[in-house]
């Protein structure tokens, strides 16, 4: 039977919500860490995290991003805790 869309839902923030802390893995294996620092420096802050945990190495990507209504931006850098 298929699940509601609510339960869908309730199961995928359950899931988001495991990792306690920032940089604690979760489930899937993958260390994240969430930031919220303004234009500019947002950029810099991905761009030195890309310097640091190479995509090829660490599969790092932004997950997910959202400008604040301050102009703000939040978004989540997300990698493997270490490279093969």
């Amino acid at each position: 039977m298929a699940d509601r869309p609510r339960d869908l839902a309730e199961r995928m923030a359950r899931r988001r919500n495991i990792a306690g802390k920032p940089g604690q893995a979760v489930r899937d294996g993958y260390l994240r860490e969430t930031f919220t620092l303004p234009r500019a420096a947002a950029r810099e802050r991905a761009q030195a995290f890309f310097a640091r945990y190479p995509k090829a190495g660490y599969m790092s990507v932004v997950e997910s991003w959202r400008e604040l209504p301050g102009g703000d931006i939040e978004f989540t850098m997300r990698r493997l805790p270490s490279a093969d």
